[in-house]
């Protein structure tokens, strides 16, 4: 018996340091800071000089490469003015990739009595761009509408047009 109880012991002395091992396992930690995005405007978008029939609406298409073309009771008159898209510089670290997001809504723009609107916003790029060397200019352009009877004048918006960019 006082054998038997010996090989208990020992057997248990066994499991009893098996049951109380340790195993540990270390991993190192790192990361990539990168340079922040910015955006920044260079050029407010300008729709030039259009012009209204007043007894039907229409729209002036302006596009990311400045050229216009219109719809409706929108004309283009001899004296266009200065049609631009807006522009914006991007930078941050090279060769990464971006999201552009435009308004969704339509942006008004005041005159002196009323107002028109802006709106179907669009890019060159489209949607995601590519900072190649670390910089990169998008252009924005976007539609007028003009409703019937609108009063000539200028008009324009003091919020701005907000364009965001976010790496991908």
């Amino acid at each position: 018996m006082k054998n038997l109880t010996k090989c208990l012991a020992l057997l248990m002395i066994g499991f009893s340091t098996n049951m109380f091992a340790q195993a540990g396992a270390i991993a190192s930690a790192a990361v990539n800071i990168v340079a922040p995005i910015s955006i920044t405007k260079s050029v407010d978008m300008n729709f030039g000089i259009v012009a209204t029939g007043m007894t039907e609406a229409g729209t002036a298409m302006l596009n990311t490469d400045g050229t216009r073309s219109t719809t409706g009771g929108v004309t283009i008159p001899p004296t266009s003015g200065s049609p631009t898209a807006a522009s914006f510089v991007v930078t941050g670290t090279g060769n990464y990739t971006y999201e552009i997001s435009l308004p969704s809504a339509p942006i008004t723009l005041n005159g002196a009595t009323e107002g028109v609107t802006v709106g179907s916003f669009v890019s060159s790029p489209n949607a995601t761009g590519t900072l190649n060397a670390g910089t990169q200019t998008v252009y924005v352009g976007a539609t007028l509408n003009v409703p019937e009877s609108t009063v000539p004048g200028s008009y324009s918006n003091g919020s701005g047009l907000k364009v965001t960019v976010n790496y991908n």
